[in-house]
């Protein structure tokens, strides 16, 4: 089945046209592709029907069938469902998050412009203000939008796909992590704590253009929460 399916896609994206303007590329209607391709309406509908839960496809009513570029849903599904089927654990999740995020910190120092230094630094001030504020929610909010924008900053989508799996099938854990984190770590003189400060290293690294330097300061981030010893981390 994996490999009839992959050369229906090739078959298929040889017939799609582009559209102008978007990633987007329009479909022949079923009759067409059922003789181009020599195939039953029954065995196209499958296909496509596989490719539309994939996030390859896109229906849209009154205009036709589009390919186009993959939402992250299927690959949120997968961990998600793999690790309730235990396949894939929470340990192995976390490990492969902490690598992908010290990767990535080591390319964005490679690529970052100078705006998007500017955005993470904002968003490490933002998740400070409202940890010292006790809104724990926004400082969450500020902190997946840290490692999310350090992810689009490595303009690779293999990875932005991962992180986006991950930090869904994590999103528990890290939140409950960095409440036990707040509820047990000392802030400093002027009410900071070092799980947010710790983030400002890593921009700096980046800024700088050093990537060994940001791998080292995005592995200090971690460390940071496994030092806390959280109840979370047993």
């Amino acid at each position: 089945m994996p490999g009839a399916l992959e050369g229906f896609v090739a078959d298929i994206v040889a017939l799609a046209v582009a559209e102008d303007g978007t990633t987007a590329r329009r479909l022949p209607p079923e009759r067409d592709l059922v003789e181009a391709l020599g195939i039953s309406r029954g065995a196209l509908r499958e296909h496509l029907l596989v490719l539309e839960r994939l996030g390859f496809l896109t229906r849209v009513q009154g205009r036709g069938t589009y390919l186009d570029t993959p939402r992250d849903d299927f690959v949120r599904s997968y961990f998600t469902i793999s690790r309730e089927f235990g396949h894939l654990t929470d340990e192995q999740f976390a490990e492969s998050r902490m690598m992908l995020e010290e990767t990535a910190a080591g390319a964005a120092a490679e690529r970052a412009s100078a705006d998007v230094v500017t955005e993470l630094r904002e968003l490490v001030d933002r998740m400070i203000a409202a940890t010292r504020a006790g809104e724990h929610d926004e400082a969450l909010a500020a902190d997946i939008a840290f490692h999310r924008r350090l992810q689009l900053a490595v303009e690779n989508p293999v990875m932005h796909l991962l992180h986006e799996g991950l930090s869904h099938v994590l999103s528990e854990t890290i939140r409950v992590r960095r409440l036990e984190a707040v509820a047990v770590e000392v802030p400093d003189a002027d009410g900071t704590l070092r799980t947010d400060s710790v983030h400002y290293p890593i921009v700096d690294a980046i800024e700088a253009g050093d990537p060994a330097a940001a791998r080292a300061a995005m592995r200090e981030h971690f460390r940071n929460w496994q030092n806390l010893g959280l109840v979370s981390d047993r």
